[in-house]
């Protein structure tokens, strides 16, 4: 399934746009990077792409099909007359509600708190690192959206893009920046990781936008404490979250 629906389902859509003549933008994901050892930069070639490593089949899914889109355009086979592939690293923010377990980290632990505990961080698997100090490059939805419509606007760019802030933020800042848009005291309790993320979790993701701002993006993204307070502010601790 995974497969049918990353590689399979997007190739049949990248021949169609081929041969409809229409732009084609696809979802890719930080995940591609795996363990980071071979950086976070949106180099597209297939030498590039080789050298990635994802940790999980999600991640491998995607990494497949921009393999395989770097074959078609290096190859000179049918093409889009415009594409764009998406590296989305960890998006949080609303009208989220519907993702289940893919739901973002930042809904999570709102909820932690919600029911009265503390924010649940798992502890690091790594002995050089220490607990809560595994960081991400989370982005707020916002921000992903003023890329989209960026990309929009300029129907000549083509590539992969890295999607995420350019700047990696801890667990710890994160459920800090949670307690305090819920007006609480930060409450942090570590826990053992599961044995079914050791050996597929990132503890470290960052996204390098040089691609983006190079293609003419200037937005200014929103800080981590400012997009959760915004998102828990604005939405969550609302009646009607999706207003």
């Amino acid at each position: 399934m995974v497969w049918q629906t990353n590689v399979t389902l997007s190739q049949k859509l990248w021949h169609w746009t081929a041969a409809n003549r229409v732009r084609f933008i696809y979802a890719s994901s930080a995940a591609t990077y795996g363990d980071g050892s071979a950086g976070f930069h949106d180099d597209w070639t297939r030498a590039a792409l080789a050298r990635l490593k994802p940790l999980n089949l999600y991640g491998w899914s995607k990494h497949c099909f921009d393999l395989w889109v770097a074959l078609q355009i290096e190859s000179g086979a049918p093409a889009p007359p415009a594409w764009a592939g998406l590296k989305f690293f960890n998006v949080y923010g609303p009208n989220e509600y519907h993702k289940g377990k893919m739901i973002s980290v930042v809904k999570v632990k709102h909820d932690e708190l919600a029911a009265g505990g503390p924010v649940l961080l798992f502890k690091s698997d790594q002995p050089d690192l220490a607990d809560g100090q595994q960081r991400r490059d989370f982005i707020y939805i916002d921000d992903v959206v003023a890329s989209l419509r960026f990309l929009l606007k300029v129907p000549s760019i083509s590539g992969i893009f890295n999607i995420g802030t350019g700047q990696s933020r801890s667990y710890a800042d994160l459920a800090h920046a949670v307690c305090q848009a819920n007006c609480v005291p930060t409450r942090i309790k570590f826990i053992d990781m599961p044995a079914s993320l050791k050996g597929q979790y990132q503890s470290f993701t960052e996204a390098p936008i040089t691609r983006l701002r190079q293609a003419g993006f200037n937005h200014s993204f929103l800080s981590l404490e400012a997009g959760i307070d915004r998102y828990i502010g604005g939405f969550l601790k609302k009646q009607d979250p999706y207003r």
